[in-house]
């Protein structure tokens, strides 16, 4: 099970992504910027942090895993939003445990 402490701080994540695995799920932590609509008047559009999550099976890394095999999910980049992050992550673990299992030590040649 993923845990908070597992997670580094909100600075560090503002600054560079996470990356981690657990028990074949691996996953990543970015914050992305989203614009908001422009309102009336203003000279440039507000922009807000989110937290960005991507979970994929082992065992290779984010670069080497085609977009389709990749689970995303979004939140407030805050303490609240990593928790919950957190807990997405273990909910996919929990569902199917033998995928990430058998994932993390599955080197051989994949079809994609």
């Amino acid at each position: 099970m993923i845990e908070r402490k597992d997670i580094l701080s909100v600075p560090y994540l503002k600054k560079t992504t996470f990356t981690g695995s657990h028990e074949g799920l691996r996953f990543r932590f970015a914050v992305v910027k989203k614009g908001l609509p422009q309102e009336d008047g203003a000279e440039k559009a507000k922009e807000i942090q989110k937290l960005e999550v991507i979970a994929w099976e082992a065992p290779y890394g984010f670069d080497a895993t085609p977009e389709e095999k990749k689970q995303r999910m979004e939140t407030d980049f805050s303490e609240e939003g990593i928790r919950k992050a957190i807990d997405w992550l273990n909910e996919l673990w929990e569902a199917e445990p033998e995928k990430w299992l058998t994932a993390k030590n599955n080197w051989q040649e994949r079809e994609y």
